[in-house]
C-alpha cells in the first residue's frame, strides 16, 4: 500500500501543477485595432478624415481656416467627415472630443504650439508654390539656447542660411528677423510656416536675395503664455511683453548673431517682419528702431491698441527718409482686418509710405506662407 502511494503522490503533483497553470494562464491580450488610414487625400484634393472614439458623445474636425464639422459615427465606433476639395496647402488640424481638443494619434505630422498642438495634413501642389519641397539646393537651420537677462529664463532661437552660405568665407549677408504669432514657438515659421523652403525656392528661381533668417522666441516674457488667452485683457502684461521682447531682440538676440553669422552691419541690409502678434513686434520693434531696420512687414498684425500715437511717438514724413519698404498686410476675412486698416489710415495721416496688402483669407498659416513669399521677394532690391 505505501509502495502503491509512493508511485501515486508524483502523479498527483503533476496534475495539480497542470491544472495551477491552467488557472494562471495569463487571457489572451485584445487584438490591436487596425491603424486607420487618416487623413487620406484624394485625386480631387478632397480629404477624409477618420477617428476612433467608440465611447465619445460628439467629436468634430477643427481644420484650419474653416469652421468645426461634426464627424459621423459608424457601428465600429470609427468617425469619419469628408471636406470639399481643398486648395494645395499645409493645413494644421485638431479633433474635438466631445469639446476637449485632441491629437489625432494615427498621423505623425504634428504642428508644435505652446497652447494647443494639433496635427496637419498636406495638399500638395504643383512645384510652383514656394512651400513645396522641391529639388533645389538647400539651406540649414541651426537651433540655438541661450540665458536671456531680459526675460530671466532660458530661451531659443533659430537660424535659416541660404545655399552655399559658408561661415569661413567673405561674403555677408542681408538678414530677416522672423517673428512667430502668439501661442507659437521659436520653431513656428520653420516647423509650420516652411520658411526654408520657402526661400529655398525663391533663391533657386532668382525671385529672393540670399538672406539669413533669425527666427527668435517671441515673448518679452512668458507670463503671456502662463495666463494663456487672457493674457491679452492684461494690459500691462501684454506692454510688459511687448517691451521686453523688444529689449530682449536687440540686446541678445541681434548682437549673438552677428557675431556668430556673415550678417551685414549695413541697416539697409536688415529687416523684420512676422505675423499676429509677431505682426506688431514687427512694428513696434522696426518703426521705432529706424538706425536697425529698413525693411518691415506687418501679417495679420495684432494685440497693439488703436492708441498708434504712443505705441510710435515721433514718427512722422522724416521716416520715409529711412524706410525702404513698410509692407502691412492682412486676410480680408481675418478678424484683426478692422485693427491694420484703422493703423494704415493713421499712418497716412502721418505722412508715412506704405504698401497696403489685402488678401482673401483668414487667421491662418495659408495666408501667412503666401505674405512671407511675396514679401522675401522685395527684401533688399
Amino acid at each position: 500500500m505505501k509502495f502503491f502511494t509512493m508511485l501515486l503522490l508524483p502523479g498527483m503533483f503533476i496534475f495539480s501543477v497542470f491544472l495551477t497553470a491552467q488557472q494562471t494562464k495569463p487571457a489572451p491580450a485584445p487584438e490591436t485595432p487596425a491603424r486607420l488610414i487618416t487623413p487620406e487625400v484624394h485625386s480631387d484634393n478632397s480629404v477624409t478624415f477618420r477617428f476612433r472614439a467608440p465611447n465619445a458623445k460628439e467629436v468634430k474636425l477643427d481644420l484650419e481656416g474653416a469652421d468645426p464639422v461634426a464627424m459621423q459615427k459608424d457601428d465600429a465606433g470609427i468617425l469619419t467627415v469628408n471636406t470639399a476639395p481643398l486648395p494645395a496647402d499645409y493645413y494644421g488640424y485638431s479633433i474635438l472630443v466631445d469639446d476637449v481638443r485632441s491629437l489625432d494619434p494615427e498621423n505623425s505630422g504634428l504642428v508644435p504650439n505652446l497652447l494647443s498642438p494639433g496635427n496637419f495634413v498636406h495638399v500638395p501642389g504643383p512645384p510652383s508654390l514656394a512651400w513645396e519641397l522641391n529639388d533645389v539646393p538647400h539651406g540649414e537651420i541651426h537651433h540655438h539656447f541661450y540665458k536671456s537677462t531680459v526675460a530671466n529664463d532660458q530661451r531659443d532661437y533659430y537660424v535659416y542660411t541660404p545655399p552655399g552660405y559658408d561661415a569661413a568665407g567673405k561674403t555677408t549677408y542681408p538678414v530677416l528677423y522672423l517673428l512667430h504669432g502668439y501661442s507659437d514657438d521659436a520653431s513656428g515659421w520653420t516647423a509650420v510656416g516652411r520658411a526654408n523652403v520657402i526661400l529655398d525656392n525663391l533663391i533657386a528661381r532668382g525671385k529672393a536675395k540670399p538672406m539669413i533668417i533669425v527666427m527668435p522666441l517671441g515673448y518679452g516674457t512668458m507670463e503671456m503664455i502662463r495666463l494663456a488667452w487672457s493674457g491679452w485683457s492684461h494690459t500691462d502684461v501684454r506692454d510688459e511683453n511687448f517691451a521686453k521682447f523688444t529689449q530682449a531682440l536687440l540686446t541678445e538676440v541681434m548682437p549673438k548673431v552677428e557675431s556668430e553669422y556673415r550678417i551685414s552691419k549695413d541697416r539697409n541690409a536688415h529687416a523684420i517682419a512676422g505675423l499676429s502678434m509677431g505682426g506688431s513686434e514687427s512694428l513696434l520693434t522696426g518703426l521705432n528702431n529706424l538706425d536697425k531696420f529698413a525693411w518691415i512687414g506687418a501679417f495679420s498684425s495684432g494685440g497693439i491698441p488703436d492708441d498708434f500715437a504712443k505705441d510710435f511717438p515721433g514718427l512722422d514724413a522724416k521716416a520715409n527718409q529711412q524706410i525702404r519698404l513698410l509692407w502691412i498686410a492682412c486676410g480680408t476675412d481675418d478678424h484683426l482686418i478692422t485693427l491694420n486698416r484703422n493703423l494704415r489710415e493713421w499712418l497716412k495721416t502721418k505722412g508715412i509710405s506704405h504698401t497696403d496688402v489685402e488678401t482673401p483669407g483668414m487667421h491662418t498659416w495659408m495666408v501667412w506662407r503666401r505674405n512671407l513669399s511675396e514679401f522675401a521677394s522685395l527684401l533688399f532690391r
